[in-house]
This record gives C-alpha cells, structure tokens and sequence, in this order.
C-alpha cells in the first residue's frame, strides 16, 4: 500500500474534499505543520494518519512525513486541493515499476501567471545545471523512501522539491515527469496563490542552486 505525505497548515476546508478522494490502497500521512483550525484533529477524524510536526517550513514538513512512512515507496502531495488525489497512481506506479526513480507531476490547468514564470525560470536553471528538461518543479511526486532518505536533503523550507531534484540528478537517478491537473486551491493560499509566497518559494529554491 503506498503512502502519500500530505504537509498541511490550516487547510481545515480542503481536507475533506483530498481525504475523500483518495485512491484505492493508498494510505494519506497528514502532517501537520503547526495549524491553528484544528486540521490536525480533523485528518485524524477522517481516517488519516497524522504527524506533527513543530518546526514550520514546507520541507520540514516533508521530512517528518518522509520519515514516519513505512512503505518502499512515498509520494508527495500538497493538501489545498490544488490537486486531485485520483491521480496519485500516474507519479507512484512508475516508480513501483522500476521505470523512473523519481517521477513528478507537471502542473497543466488553474496555475498563477506568477507561480508558471518563477517556475518556468528555476526550471532552465535546473535544466543548465544538471541537463535535465523538466517542464515543471511541482509538489505532486513519488520516490522510494529508502532512496530519498539517503539523498540527505537539507533544506527544510520551499526549497525541499528543487533540491530532491538536484541531488537526484546529482546521484543518477532516472527522473521523469508526467501531466496532471492543477486545480483552484481551496481557502487562503501561502504559497503560489500569491505574488508574495511565490517571492519567498523562488527564494528559498534560488539558495538551492547557490
């Protein structure tokens, strides 16, 4: 049964609709990341296994997620309802396959014209640096555990996928990425629904690259 992490701060009103959306044989690890609506309990309420997860930043979330999973392969998922759980299987089977290493799901739909160009610029960064051509850098994505845990990823906030990519190409590893939707997220966004998270996300991600 793969397992799925779930990073999550006050995303009390799309969890719902992501836990009830889960694919069949897949197990959600709800981490939650500090939230003050009570998401935490409410995952729990769901049937979602939940981690906390005191230190804030995005990849610190990931990481205790990555840590308490207990299955060869783990994916990744933000929890806004950006993205539709169903497809889970199109970044994990791969992998479970053998077929790539790392897989990614390339954003196609509801997207910022903001978040696109930050992510289109640190895309041909990362393709100068490492050869890869990837179209997008998104949080929806799957790996095997024992692997990820020895690429040693130190960054702990928005620039945790930019470095699993970069030491994964560093060490490698066969790293595909395939289409899916990016939905309207639901509620308030912290991230790429706004000018100022997309700032901070491409920042911490340039300090990747340094």
């Amino acid at each position: 049964m793969p397992e799925v992490v779930l990073p999550v701060l006050d995303e009390r009103e799309a969890l719902p609709w992501v836990l009830g959306r889960m694919p069949a044989g897949w197990e959600p690890i709800v981490v939650d990341n500090g939230s003050a609506d009570g998401s935490g309990a409410l995952a729990a309420r769901l049937g979602a296994r939940v981690v906390d997860e005191p230190r804030r930043g995005f990849g610190a979330a990931c990481f205790a997620g990555l840590r308490a999973a207990r299955t060869e392969v783990v994916a990744f998922m933000d929890c806004d309802a950006s993205f539709d759980p169903r497809e889970l299987p199109l970044v994990g089977d791969p992998v479970a396959a053998c077929d790539a290493d790392l897989m990614l799901g390339a954003r196609h739909g509801a997207w910022p014209l903001h978040a696109r160009l930050a992510n289109r610029a640190l895309a041909y960064e990362l393709r100068r640096r490492t050869g890869l051509r990837l179209e997008d850098l998104g949080p929806m994505r799957a790996a095997r555990r024992e692997a990820l845990l020895g690429l040693g990823i130190r960054d702990r906030r928005f620039g945790w996928p930019l470095e699993m990519v970069v030491r994964a190409a560093g060490a490698g590893w066969t790293v595909r990425e395939v289409p899916v939707r990016s939905l309207p997220r639901a509620g308030r966004s912290k991230v790429t629904g706004t000018v100022r998270g997309t700032v901070r996300a491409v920042r911490d991600m340039a300090a990747v690259l340094e």
